[in-house]
């Protein structure tokens, strides 16, 4: 099991992070991740408990398509989901900081690895570092350039 994690701090409060990850899903995950080429809902409405999509990425040259489900949603503070039938799961843990920003926690877990990669692992592990904490960076980014101020 393959299992990292990666946090930033983000300048704007948790609700408007909660949003742009939740709400404009869709739309901003393709955004933060770049291997994202395909991304459709299969669940009808916004994204609840339970709701499902499918994505088609790219990864290192890999090509690989995976459905995927909401397993916990706490709005504004937490979203996370899990492969349906690939072993994975995605967390996002918002919380609020002193200066009315949010600490964005993303954390991945990759499940098992079959035999023919454990010589792999050391190798995997890195490359999944390297994506969890390009995520972050990339959401931050995107956020903070987009995203305006709530008036305080």
């Amino acid at each position: 099991m393959v299992k990292t994690s990666a946090s930033i701090d983000i300048d704007r409060p948790p609700t408007l992070v909660y949003s742009f990850i939740v709400d404009d899903f869709l739309v901003n995950y393709p955004r933060w991740s770049p291997e994202v080429k395909r991304l459709e809902a299969l669940s009808a409405g916004p994204m609840r408990l339970g709701w499902r999509a499918r994505q088609v990425r790219v990864d290192q040259g890999r090509r690989t398509q995976t459905d995927f489900e909401v397993v916990d949603i706490s709005p504004p503070s937490r979203v996370a989901f899990r492969g349906i039938k690939d072993p994975y799961f995605i967390d996002f843990s918002l919380d609020s900081t002193a200066d009315a920003g949010t600490t964005l926690i993303f954390s991945f877990e990759l499940g098992k690895l079959g035999f023919a990669f454990k010589p792999f692992e050391k190798l995997i592990r890195y490359a999944v570092q390297e994506g969890v904490t390009r995520v972050t960076r990339n959401i931050k980014g995107l956020i903070e350039s987009e995203v305006p101020h709530e008036p305080r």
